[in-house]
């Protein structure tokens, strides 16, 4: 169940999108007055007008968004023309995600906004599509035989979008064996194989070095918040505040242990090592920890208002030291989530922030992933975001940029209109 809005005390709200289709007068104007700041990314007319053709598609009443059903039934439109302007017809990609982020920061940049990571799954038949294999799929709750892509979003007190994607690839895709299958689907022949995180790091540090748009939070799931590597990258950013899950088994200490040196021979070379000075202060896991806190240091906090009353959770916060191969790592804060049941349920975080930090701060940022699920959630049913039949590496990327561009589209639609309400909304175009 997804919340309305963040509630008041937090560090923002975060509003829900409530267009609907009587508030929107002139509404292929103004898609037309979008695509004009794109024209120079394409090198001729056609594409450009085919481009405009899919996007009104994806805003009609269409039960199937994909490429054919959409030329059938929009004006002017081109089966084959659509097809390729998707799958073969080169994009100015990067020209075009770096307007559509000074975009994003026009109409929803704020220098306390949040930066979100986590990924979507979208079931396939077959196995002709690119990067499709069996997967963990979100979209199915199961592992199943799908594609996956890693997206970035940002949300600010004025609304959310999505920031950038990325197309999973296993790294059974990269073999001798799948040789011909990155053939067919036109895999970059200078790609390689990265894990999620990576994917995840890689999006971070080009919107970073490109600046346009502004955040202080960075928010993500258990896959990204175990990986070092990730971590390490956002805290490479200046200022920038994580927010990250963690699993049950991560292994601290409440102190910091006292280290001493010691030398050793390795192939007749004499090195040293840090080795714990008392080996019987060994790191305990978060869960074990957290189970040990008395009542007295938890809180109940409301984290939202839902369709069905106040959702709460109790809270706790620990300033930890995280430890890595056995040893001190980094201290960070430790947070700990927990439902209100008998047998309650923990959640487990991490965070870089200064000590000074409110318990307030982390029990809102709790609650902000929730943006990135109304991207996919509100990306796959108006937008037929999980509809397309694309299967080349190319068509992935820019159908995903096209239903990214559609979603922003219409909340700058909203933020225009100046509508301040957040209840659930209907979109229609």
């Amino acid at each position: 169940m997804l919340p309305q809005r963040q509630i008041n005390g937090d560090v923002f709200a975060i509003p829900k999108f409530d267009l609907v289709k009587k508030d929107v007068n002139s509404f292929m104007e103004k898609l037309r007055g979008l695509h004009q700041d794109f024209h120079d990314c394409f090198q001729r007319s056609e594409p450009r007008e085919n481009f405009f053709h899919y996007m009104v598609g994806q805003f009609s009443d269409l039960k199937r968004k994909s490429a054919e059903p959409i030329a059938l039934n929009v004006e002017d439109g081109n089966i084959r023309g659509i097809q390729r302007v998707l799958s073969d017809v080169h994009w100015d990609e990067p020209k075009m995600k770096f307007k559509y982020r000074s975009k994003i920061n026009e109409d929803l940049g704020d220098e306390n906004g949040v930066m979100i990571f986590d990924e979507s799954g979208f079931p396939k038949k077959g196995n002709k599509s690119v990067g499709v294999a069996r997967q963990y799929c979100g979209a199915t709750g199961k592992v199943d035989n799908c594609q996956v892509g890693v997206f970035s979003a940002y949300a600010s007190q004025h609304g959310y979008a999505l920031l950038d994607k990325r197309l999973f690839m296993p790294e059974k895709w990269f073999g001798e064996k799948y040789k011909k299958r990155r053939t067919k689907c036109k895999v970059p022949k200078d790609l390689k194989f990265k894990t999620k995180p990576q994917l995840a790091s890689e999006m971070l540090e080009e919107i970073d070095q490109e600046a346009s748009v502004p955040f202080k939070y960075v928010v993500a799931d258990t896959v990204y918040g175990d990986n070092p590597g990730f971590v390490k990258t956002i805290e490479s950013i200046q200022k920038a505040v994580y927010f990250l899950s963690i699993s049950c088994n991560t292994l601290c200490w409440l102190k910091e242990p006292m280290l001493v040196k010691k030398e050793y021979k390795y192939k007749g070379e004499k090195r040293v090592k840090s080795v714990l000075l008392n080996k019987d202060k060994k790191p305990i896991r978060v869960d074990k920890l957290a189970q040990n806190i008395n009542d007295y240091f938890w809180y109940r906090r409301k984290v939202s208002e839902g369709t069905k009353g106040p959702i709460e959770y109790e809270f706790t916060k620990r300033e930890i030291v995280v430890s890595r191969k056995e040893l001190p790592d980094k201290r960070v804060w430790l947070i700990v989530k927990r439902t209100l049941d008998e047998n309650p349920t923990y959640s487990y975080y991490i965070s870089n922030a200064p000590k000074s930090t409110r318990l307030k701060t982390f029990v809102w940022l709790s609650g902000v992933r929730w943006a990135i699920e109304q991207c996919f959630e509100e990306g796959k049913t108006e937008l037929g975001m999980d509809q397309y039949e694309v299967r080349k590496y190319t068509g992935w990327n820019h159908h995903m940029l096209s239903c990214m561009l559609a979603h922003f589209f219409l909340w700058h639609l909203r933020i225009t209109l100046g509508k301040k309400s957040a209840v659930y909304y209907s979109v229609a175009a």
